[in-house]
This record gives C-alpha cells, structure tokens and sequence, in this order.
C-alpha cells in the first residue's frame, strides 16, 4: 500500500477540474462483485447506461463507451470519420485543444489551427469566415472544445453550429466535452454536432477510465469511406452489439457499475438543477477571486465556466510554489498550469459532487493559502462567496 503523508489528516480536498470528487454511493457501487460480461445481468446493466449517456448527451444518436481516457474518445472520433491527409480546422482554446491538434498530426491528417490567446473561446465569425473561403471544400472537419480544461473559458458551440450552416459547408462537427458533460447544458442533437467526444472523471464524478462518443448520423455515414487505420476503437463493431447491452471485449464492469450509480444521483438532481448548481459555484468562485484582488483568465464574462476558474497569480509569484504551501499547510490539491500557463496559473475545480460547505471550504483554504505563501491580496474572498451563497440558497430551493 502507498503511505501518505501522516501529517495530513482530515478529508483531502481534491479541487482540480478532474479527476473529482467520487460520491460515496459512486465508490460503493463500484465496489461490486464482478460479473459474467457475457451472462445476462450484464446485457441488462449495458442497456441501462448506453441509454442513461443518451440522456446526458441529450441525444436519440448512437453511443459507445470505450474502457479508456477521453483522449481515446479524441482517436476514435478522429479515426472513424476521417482519412490519411484530411484538413481539420481546430482552434486554440488552450492546452487540450493544442493535445487534441498533436493527435491528428500524429495520426496523418493535416490540421489548420486558428490562433488564440488561451483567455477568450472560439470566435464563430473566425469560422464561418473560413469555412466560406473553403471553397473546395477541402476541409473535413471542425473540431472545437466546449468548455477548455485549461483556461476555464467556454467556447459557444451552438453559435458555431449557426456560423457553420451559413457557410453551407459539408464539414463535419466534432465537440469536447470531456470537463463540460454533466456541468455544463449541452445539447448534441439540437446543436447539430456530429461527434461528441467525453470521458468519465469530471462531471460524470466516475474515476477515470471510460470515455464515450455520441456518433450522429453524418460521422456514421462518414465512417463507412473513412481510411485511418482503425481496430479497437472501431464504431462498427461497437455499435454492432451494443444494442444487446453487450461490448465486443471486456468491458470495465465496476466502472459500469459506477456509471449507472453517477447517473441516477444526475437524474435524480435533474439535469436543470445540476446546471444551475455549477452555474452558482462558479459565480461564487468568482467573486472570491475577485475580493482577493487576483485576476480570472478568462476575459469575457459571457465565456466563463460554471466548472472551474483559473486565476493568474501576481507577478513574481509562482502558481506552483503557491499550490504546493496549500497542499502541505490544508490538504488540498488545486490544479496546475497547463502547457504555456505553467507556473502562472492555478485553477480551481468547482465541478461534480460539489455543494456550498465544500466550496466555501476550499475557498477558505484558498485564501489562508494566499496568506501562508505571501501572495498579495485582499482578506474577504471566501466571505465574499459565502454571502452570494447566502443571499442565493433560498431561491435554490424554490427552482
């Protein structure tokens, strides 16, 4: 076994934007004998959850569960649709959006990347203006992240959908949802993607291990003539079993079992309330940082996550150093900076099982932190939070 550090007692405070927080009820369902995945209890739990994903998704489309990271939900909808020397048209929303371009190269397609500033979501105007000077029609892809890890900054997925159709353009749409599904409204069918890319340790609250695309009826049909060499993360052979409830190798059973556990808590909340409740979180995370005197990232107000918040630290003052005095002095993990943002950023996760006591908790901890570590600021952030939470938690309620 692993041992920990003995000073540190207490619940650990896991506030990065994924993994999270895993429920009690999540942990024990997880914690089930496992079973024949041939034998028919199986094919009845495998219904359930590619049904409940449907849901989640909030699409009638088919859906496949690999035993993966999200970054092989990334392959599969890249490999199924596309072929050797394809154009994709990606833009650059921040660390993941930068992974999710190194793939495609690395898997033979070119990739033309629109430039960003890591602080603002995807301009659909950039988009659609590209995609009317494609006239050849060369490029087979569009593929944006809803909500980037990284930066804390939500791209507007239906508006990019609406820039697309002006164009009239044949490109197909590819979304990440990985840290957005389950915290964030979105909608595959109404918003007209084609491909929805997840994976299970962010809103999902699943430990990682399962990802997941929702394949539209267009990505199907592309699949049929695509050319990348594809095996296991091969749609047809997938989608060929699952409506019997079953996979075509060995599944990952207790995370099945997590995932419909997940699922039910999601259901039972109402996805509405779910929203609104990391809708709330991140207002109040916000206005924490901001009675700190620190600065969010993100710049445009309309773009800012209800599943985290990445702050930039003062100068001279390093995210790290900072992260490290919170973890020894309170036990609690805050997320780092990613790529280019290394050092100058820490992020807190406010997605998942989360509710006020425990946001108000890793506010507090934030701010004793700043203190500990030296960091310029204010007093009064985590008060701050707890007052919009106060004046808040009555209409809560009645919604």
């Amino acid at each position: 076994m692993i041992a920990l550090d003995s000073h540190l007692y207490g619940r650990h405070f896991l506030q990065i934007p994924g993994p999270t927080n895993v429920p009690d009820r999540v942990l024990r369902a997880i914690d089930h004998v496992t079973i024949d995945h041939r034998g028919p209890e199986f094919g009845v739990l495998g219904k359930a959850v590619l049904a409940g994903m449907r849901k989640i998704f909030k699409t009638q489309a088919d859906v496949v569960i690999y035993p993966s990271s999200g970054t092989g939900a990334w392959e599969a909808a890249l490999v199924n649709t596309l072929s050797p020397g394809d154009l994709v048209l990606m833009a650059e929303t921040g660390h993941f959006a930068n992974q999710w371009k190194k793939m495609a190269l690395k898997l033979g397609l070119q990739v033309e990347f629109l430039p960003g500033d890591w602080r603002r979501g995807v301009d659909p105007a950039q988009i659609e203006a590209r995609l009317l000077a494609d006239t050849l029609r060369k490029i087979k892809a569009v593929c944006i992240v809803h909500n980037e890890t990284a930066t804390g900054v939500v791209s507007p997925i239906e508006a990019v959908r609406h820039a697309m159709d002006r164009s009239a353009h044949p490109a197909l749409y590819m979304v990440d949802t990985i840290s957005s599904l389950g915290s964030i409204d979105y909608r595959h069918d109404a918003w007209g993607v084609d491909v929805t890319v997840c994976g299970s340790q962010k809103g999902l609250m699943l430990p990682p291990g399962l990802s997941f695309n929702a394949i539209g009826a267009r990505a199907l049909a592309a699949s049929q003539k695509a050319a990348l060499p594809r095996s296991y993360w091969d749609w047809k052979e997938m989608l060929a079993i699952n409506p019997s409830g079953y996979f075509p190798y060995t599944p990952a059973t207790n995370l099945l079992y997590g995932l419909h556990e997940a699922l039910e808590m999601l259901f039972a909340e109402g996805l509405d309330h779910v929203f609104a409740r990391h809708q709330r979180h991140g207002e109040a995370t916000r206005r924490a940082v901001r009675a700190w005197g620190l600065e969010i990232l993100c710049l445009n107000p309309d773009e800012y996550s209800p599943a985290l918040t990445a702050v930039l630290m003062p100068d001279g003052h390093n995210a790290d150093a900072f992260r490290k005095q919170v973890l020894e002095c309170f036990n609690m993990s805050l997320g780092q900076g990613l790529g280019k943002l290394s050092g100058k950023v820490f992020r807190i996760g406010h997605l998942g099982d989360m509710n006020d006591l425990s946001l108000c908790a890793a506010l507090s901890g934030i701010e004793m932190g700043l203190a500990v570590a030296g960091v310029p600021h204010s007093k009064g952030g985590a008060q701050a939070a707890m007052d919009y939470l106060a004046q808040t938690a009555a209409q809560r309620r009645l919604t």
